[in-house]
Order: structure tokens, then sequence, then C-alpha cells
């Protein structure tokens, strides 16, 4: 009788391990490749420097200054770079591995920001945007390069 508890209570633990490290894994939209000069990232608030192996995360807004650069690989292998004097926002991404069906919007506010895109837009064109001062741009094509005063 007491084996069938233990393997119960190793089954209940072993769930609720999975069930913290869960929101974790959903938090990792993408991961910095490349960081030159001046990078920081804004999050919940906060002010960090960048690194590379940095994992972003959903609403991180990426600031450069005038010497700084950096290049991130998003989960659908959508690349982003990020030129000097530059913000931008990742304001969302959702992404299924198995349909490749998803969801990428970036908010470009100043700077430049060069894009080629991943799996998302390759499945759906119109799943991926970048928002500017002066404009609302969807992914139509693999490479483009958006520009914000």
């Amino acid at each position: 009788m007491n084996l069938p508890i233990r393997a119960l209570l190793r089954l209940a633990g072993a769930a609720a391990l999975a069930a913290t490290l869960l929101p974790a894994a959903r938090a990792d939209i993408g991961q910095v490749k490349v960081a030159q000069g001046q990078v920081q990232v804004e999050r919940k608030g906060q002010r960090l420097p960048v690194a590379v192996g940095l994992v972003l995360e959903t609403a991180d807004v990426l600031h450069t200054g005038a010497n700084g650069s950096v290049g991130v690989t998003m989960r659908d292998d959508t690349r982003l770079s990020v030129g000097p004097n530059s913000i931008l926002s990742l304001a969302q991404f959702s992404f299924d591995a198995t349909t490749s069906a998803g969801r990428l919007d970036t908010q470009l506010q100043r700077g430049t920001l060069a894009v080629v895109s991943g799996r998302i837009a390759r499945q759906s064109p119109a799943a991926m945007t970048v928002r500017t001062p002066a404009a609302v741009l969807a992914a139509r094509g693999t490479e483009f390069v958006v520009e914000a005063p």
C-alpha cells in the first residue's frame, strides 16, 4: 500500500515542478545573439545590460545607444537587427513550433530595424507587424529595413 502512495507523491511532485517551469519556458521568446556598444533591455520597469545569450521575454524593450547595436533571433527563427539610437518593443509573441502558427508584433519607437522573417511570417504574412510612429507594416517579404525618426 505504501508503494502506490509514494509513486503518487512522486508523480504529484513532478507535476508541480513541471507547472512551475512551464511559465518560464513560455516567457522565452528569443535570444540575443550579438550585442555591441551600449545596449540595455527594459523589463518590468528595470533597465538591465544586454549580453550575448540573454533570453528575451514578451514586453521587453531594447534600447541602443549611439554606439550600440543588437542582433536577436526569435524562437520562430525571425532575426531582428537593431541599429544605434534605437528603441524596439517586443510587444507580442506567440509561436507553435509544430504548426508554425503564431504572432509577432514589434514597435520601433526610434531608430533602425532590419528584419529577416521567420516561420510565423512564412506561415501567415499578416501575423507579423512592425509599428512605427508613422506606420504599421506587415511582413509580406522575407527581408526588410525600417527606420523611425
